[in-house]
């Protein structure tokens, strides 16, 4: 089969273009990130996308679910679309959308983001979630990331039953990781090597007595106030401009800075950390203005979108440390670890995928059991019309019904075989030729007399073929 190519490699088979796989979960990621393309282009898409979701599921886009998984350092929507011909169309609806929403233009968009099919996208994500694909190598936010990402889609009501499931799966695949290999016990994050770093550019390397402000309140912020104190950290304020501060530091410790106290606490600092990527930016005219007597300024930015000044490096006196600087200090990670996580995650991905191939078979053998108790239910009325409910009748009932078990036997086992293979569509495609079924398509129910009773005695009947097959 000759491949078809839409934008960024996305690719797609013939086969499954003519639809023989329709009963099969079709998964599509649009993905920017520090691996592709500039932090600065990453930051300009995930501006004001985080609805880009619930508002294409709620468009005619055939969008059927969606997450998206937004850090520092990318930014990813996963997506499942019910046919494989819809991928094009979904891709441009959520292309459109993005740039609705961040005001870039869709070529703009289009160009920075990569598209991802199928198995592509369930390595991908599995990656990414044992830090396979981060700046820092292994690094330890990522993961529950991953699973914030999960939580927030299933509230949102935009998570489908096999994103959950694939997001889930991702989950396990990152604890393996950290569990079964030597990037687990490294223990390093964005946020850590961001911190050895200043300790490399202070005059003074303890963490006792430096005066620290810690700019937002979200998950990265809770991340570096643990690791602060883990490195003995005692002066630790908080400022966020939408002011959740107080309650931040009323579980986490510190204390809280508001716009009023601001000004004095930058005055005293020694470190600056931003995490929150929000509007308030510090900039270059803040920090010149400030009488801080000649004390040195490490400034660490760790926002996607930026806390501080690009510009703040060039003041005397001050340091400053972003999201670039953290790359290109990350350490090499061992080869034999890298290699045991990515076998980690090749196992992991290669297990989804056999376990979607054979869920494609699951309707297939539904409708033809379907089928076939529906013509079974016909005969035993027959026999229960001509014989009534004597015993005899019951037994050859029994007799039809064990048969048709076993006829079943091998089509059900076959079908988990062909799909297995990938070829659920030929298994398919074989029931619609020989019995006429829409694979499918909703059945009628089948006659309520396979449950009940006899009509005459009312004592139960035979079990009906889906309780015995």
């Amino acid at each position: 089969m000759k491949p078809e190519a839409i934008p960024n490699g996305a690719q797609f088979s013939t086969n499954r273009r003519k639809g023989y796989y329709r009963n099969t979960v079709v998964l599509l990621s649009l993905v920017a990130s520090h691996s592709d393309i500039d932090l600065e282009t990453v930051a300009k898409i995930s501006a004001d996308a985080s609805q880009v979701a619930s508002v294409v599921l709620a468009s005619a886009s055939p969008v059927a679910g969606a997450i998206t998984l937004a850090t520092c350092n990318r930014y990813e929507i996963y997506c499942e679309v019910p046919h494989f011909d819809d991928l094009p169309a979904a891709r441009a609806s959520l292309i459109s959308q993005i740039s609705a929403s961040t005001g870039l233009s869709e070529q703009t968009v289009s160009s920075a983001l990569v598209s991802k099919t199928e198995h592509e996208v369930v390595s991908h994500l599995f990656s990414v979630g044992a830090g396979l694909d981060s700046a820092v190598i292994g690094e330890r936010e990522i993961a529950g990331q991953v699973r914030r990402a999960l939580n927030e889609a299933q509230a949102a009501g935009t998570a489908t039953g096999s994103l959950v499931r694939l997001f889930q799966t991702a989950s396990r695949t990152a604890k393996e990781v950290g569990s079964r290999t030597a990037l687990g016990s490294r223990g390093l994050s964005v946020v850590s090597v961001a911190l050895d770093l200043a300790t490399d550019l202070s005059s003074e390397p303890s963490w006792a007595n430096k005066n620290i402000v810690i700019f937002g309140t979200g998950a990265y912020a809770g991340a570096t106030m643990s690791l602060l104190r883990e490195r003995k950290a005692k002066n630790i304020s908080v400022f966020s401009a939408s002011g959740r501060a107080e309650a931040f530091v009323s579980t986490r410790g510190g204390s809280a800075v508001n716009e009023e106290t601001l000004e004095g606490a930058l005055a005293a600092a020694d470190i600056l950390i931003g995490c929150s990527g929000s509007d308030h930016r510090l900039m270059n005219q803040d920090i010149a203005a400030l009488d801080r007597g000649g004390r040195p300024l490490i400034a660490i930015d760790l926002a996607l979108t930026h806390d501080f000044d690009p510009e703040l490096g060039q003041l005397p006196g001050v340091e400053l440390i972003n999201l670039e600087s953290v790359r290109m200090a990350a350490p090499d990670e061992q080869a034999q670890a890298l290699h045991q996580a990515r076998s980690i995650v090749q196992g992991a991905t290669d297990t989804f995928a056999l376990e979607q191939r054979e869920r494609a078979a699951d309707t297939a053998i539904i409708a033809l059991r379907k089928h076939t108790q529906s013509v079974l239910e016909a005969e035993v009325e027959k026999v229960r019309a001509q014989h009534g409910c004597t015993a005899a009748a019951e037994e050859v009932e029994f007799a039809m019904r064990r048969m048709m078990r076993q006829l079943l036997h091998v089509p059900t086992v076959r079908a988990r075989e062909l799909a297995a293979e990938g070829r659920a569509g030929d298994y398919i495609q074989a029931l619609e030729t020989l019995y006429g079924l829409e694979v499918g398509m909703p059945m009628a129910p089948a006659a309520t007399a396979a449950t009940a009773g006899c009509p005459v005695s009312g004592q139960p009947t035979a079990a009906p073929l889906s309780k015995i097959g």
